[in-house]
């Protein structure tokens, strides 16, 4: 019998690139479900909806990630965030299954000066990273075999991202201004997508968190010179403070991760952030 793997948050940039990289992994039966099918804002429907399916293995894509609105829609932000991980990590332990539940460097406070391992100290300044970090929390309580991927500036051909929105943008202006004084790494989602299915097909399974983006510590502003020059557009690129730049939600100022721990337990590849970029922009 085939292992049965269901992918939670199917249209977004992750669950789309899972579905790209399904066909490579024809030895598992795969079940994606949008919104539709699961929808994890229904705390007492999702155990029902998981006894139907019957999954061996849960990758948790969805989640409330829209930063700024979690600021007033904080209840919801925790519902999805938070509270529905607890019930798929409570299922999954109860009936064999294993998750992997996809999470954000915005659970760090952003102070950091160097890249932060898992064991960094969390300390997040808005509520998104308030409730990644407490479903993060939450599911490894319950089961401490989950295995939490913290990930970050995930872009991808599918969805709203920034890379798409600076493609676009540089078209449609003669200039831009991005911020320049928040470091970390972009994430392409298909690199992201590839490492769990390493980590799925490994012959060890070993819960825990663990970080993932691609190698590279640039600010925005540098992603978005890199997009211009790889894209060949014409327009202006700024670089200006956050401070010029105010959101509602706060964001950290360095997240950039260390990704030395799912390497060594996993043997998964780290693209360098440049050629990723260009993989996708292509």
């Amino acid at each position: 019998m085939n292992k049965k793997i269901l992918v939670t948050g199917a249209n977004g940039q992750m669950g789309s690139e899972l579905k790209v990289l399904a066909f490579q992994y024809a030895q598992f039966e795969w079940v994606f479900a949008d919104r539709s099918v699961l929808d994890l804002s229904d705390l007492a429907s999702i155990s029902k909806v998981l006894d139907g399916i019957q999954p061996h293995i849960i990758i948790n894509c969805a989640a409330y990630t829209a930063v700024d609105r979690a600021e007033t829609e904080t209840e919801l932000a925790d519902v999805l965030n938070h509270q529905a991980v607890a019930v798929l990590a409570q299922w999954a332990q109860s009936n064999g299954g294993q998750l992997v539940h996809v999470s954000t460097d915005y659970v760090f406070d952003g102070n950091s000066s160097v890249a932060l391992t898992e064991e960094a100290p969390t300390g997040p300044i808005n509520v998104y990273g308030q409730t990644k970090l407490a479903g993060e929390q939450a599911c490894l309580y319950e089961n401490p075999e989950v295995i939490v991927i913290r990930t970050s500036w995930v872009y991808s051909r599918f969805g709203n991202n920034f890379v798409k929105t600076m493609s676009r943008l540089m078209q449609e202006r003669d200039s831009l201004n991005v911020v320049n004084d928040q470091i970390g790494s972009p994430t392409y989602a298909a690199d992201l997508a590839q490492a769990i299915m390493t980590i799925i097909t490994h012959p060890h399974w070993q819960g825990g968190i663990y970080h993932f983006s691609n190698e590279g510590e640039i600010s925005w502003y540098e992603f978005a010179l890199a997009i211009r020059e790889i894209g060949g557009f014409d327009c202006v690129v700024s670089g200006i403070p956050s401070s010029d730049y105010p959101t509602p939600a706060r964001r950290p100022h360095y997240s950039l991760l260390d990704k030395s721990k799912i390497t060594t337990t996993f043997g998964v590849v780290v693209p360098g952030y440049r050629e990723s970029l260009e993989r996708c922009m292509k």
